[in-house]
């Protein structure tokens, strides 16, 4: 049986319609889970996408996709799933909707760079990550899982947000906040130490943040001032979850080795399983640094750094007040179990007497004013990052595509492996 059909500009076979049927009985199964993932995939069928009826679904159902997918986040993926998340969501972005201005940081996989986006005239950081370098050290699922946590941070004050992600063949590319008030670290090497009331202003944000995520079952797992930046008024704002553990429940642990040297919780270097307590760890950490200046246990000898962390006892100086030494000594507290926010995580930091003058309504809704003002005359103000970024030349490979007569099998092959990493908000997002 073959039906005429105008709106297919062409015919409808039976099995073609009963495909069309399928995907529409799936879509509603799945309305309240994978929304966004599903409605690529409808996108994508030449079929179903033309019908009158599918498009109208579209056009109600994409403003709901962010809040149906925070709301009622799917079950844990699976390892294969967490790479392969489906068709891209955002094809036409580009690396030439961007001017690339500045080299603003460095990592592993590539770099930070200041863009302005030619038609909205915006600045943006773009983080562009090689491909390559991510397979050969087998990190995708490290990737993968920073664009799932940039996607549910529904514009905490002090979480970097994501405005679009998108790939070519050999590089993706994180369009993300521009945050130029300089990295805590950068601002903790020039003074040293900070007074006791601009920490705790500090690690308060930190906390909130930290907290936020954990209410979503995340832990951060690398938390330290290369981190965590300033924005242009002296705000904190977290940065970078390449090493963010999703899926951890209240009582839920993880085993995988991983963070910074300086940071590590003594239950992650006993290779034991370990929960979000790691985090009020290294708040500990930072916290200690910013008073004293330097990681509680530190030494230039990684082997005795460690065996610090594990067996040294907590020697604080006498120039803190005694709450700040009682918050030190229950979060640097190596048996987590013990641990300040072991029991009621958040809760705990929240309501313990050193944050006794913090109002944390106030402090989410950013009615503090900063202890610490970064002074930045706009967005082309670099003052606060380190010349060795900003001084290197901007690779004119980052501004472009590659030549689709270029591409190896190597590259093919980097093409595939990270299906789904783009990513579009719904249109009324731009209103």
């Amino acid at each position: 049986m073959t039906v005429k059909t105008e709106a297919a500009k062409g015919t409808l076979t039976y099995s073609r319609m009963r495909g069309m049927v399928a995907i529409l009985i799936a879509f509603m199964k799945q309305r309240r889970m994978g929304l966004n993932d599903f409605i690529q995939k409808i996108a994508n069928n030449s079929y179903a996408c033309k019908h009158p009826e599918v498009q109208s679904i579209l056009k109600i159902s994409q403003p709901q996709e962010p809040e149906l997918m925070n709301a009622n986040p799917s079950p844990p993926p699976s390892p294969s799933q967490q790479i392969n998340l489906g068709p891209s969501s955002n094809p036409h972005a580009k690396p030439s909707d961007f001017h690339f201005l500045k080299v603003i940081g460095k990592g592993s996989f590539g770099k930070v760079l200041l863009a302005r986006h030619k038609a909205e005239e915006a600045f943006y950081a773009v983080k562009v990550l090689q491909k390559k370098a991510i397979l050969k050290k087998k990190e995708e699922k490290h990737i993968m899982s920073e664009r799932n946590v940039l996607l549910k941070n529904v514009k905490h004050p002090f979480l970097v947000g994501l405005h679009f992600s998108f790939q070519t063949a050999d590089k993706l590319y994180f369009v993300l906040d521009y945050i130029n008030g300089g990295e805590l670290f950068y601002h903790l090497q020039r003074e040293r130490c900070f007074l006791e009331p601009r920490a705790r202003f500090y690690a308060a944000e930190i906390a909130s943040a930290l907290g936020y995520l954990h209410s979503l079952n995340i832990v951060y797992r690398d938390l330290k001032p290369e981190n965590i930046l300033l924005d242009s008024q002296g705000h904190i704002v977290l940065t970078d979850f390449g090493l963010c553990k999703e899926n951890i429940e209240h009582n839920g642990t993880t085993s995988t080795f991983c963070g910074t040297p300086e940071y590590l919780a003594p239950e992650v270097l006993h290779k034991q399983p370990y929960d979000r307590t790691v985090d009020w760890w290294c708040l500990g950490a930072v916290l200690y640094e910013m008073l004293y200046g330097l990681p509680p246990f530190y030494s230039r000898n990684t082997a005795e750094m460690y065996d610090n962390i594990l067996n040294k006892p907590l020697q604080l100086k006498p120039n803190i007040t005694n709450s700040a030494r009682h918050l030190l000594e229950g979060l640097l507290q190596k048996d987590r179990t013990r641990r300040l926010g072991a029991k009621d995580d958040f809760l705990e930091i929240k309501n313990h007497v050193f944050f006794s003058l913090i109002n944390w309504d106030d402090l989410i809704n950013k009615k503090i004013t900063p202890p610490f003002n970064p002074n930045v005359s706009g967005p082309s103000d670099l003052r606060h990052f380190d010349p060795e970024f900003t001084e290197e030349p901007v690779p004119n490979s980052i501004g472009r595509s590659p030549d689709s007569i270029l591409i190896t099998a190597s590259v093919k092959e980097a093409a595939e492996a990270f299906l789904g990493f783009s990513y579009a908000p719904p249109m009324d997002s731009f209103l």
